[in-house]
């Protein structure tokens, strides 16, 4: 992923924010160091769990682990924490 500088943000910040709009994550450094990271806020927010895990939970972050394969059946994790 590109690190954009602070300098090239600040004057595409508009276009930057309608390619995070549209699910495209931008990540922002300065030297070429990756610093922050702009997603796209998410829609829906779940008020039992702190701010990241909605942020986890409703952005591509994860999205790799779709196509693992499962290791444990439901089954599984009731007899283990149940």
């Amino acid at each position: 992923m590109k690190v954009l500088s602070t300098t090239e943000f600040r004057k595409k910040l508009p276009s930057f924010l309608d390619q995070v709009v549209a699910d495209a994550p931008i990540v922002i450094g300065r030297r070429n160091k990756p610093e922050a990271i702009l997603i796209k806020y998410p829609e829906y927010l779940n008020k039992n769990i702190s701010t990241i895990s909605n942020v986890n939970a409703n952005s591509p972050s994860f999205d790799f682990l779709k196509d693992e394969p499962e290791l444990y059946s439901i089954k599984d994790l009731i007899t283990r924490y149940v």
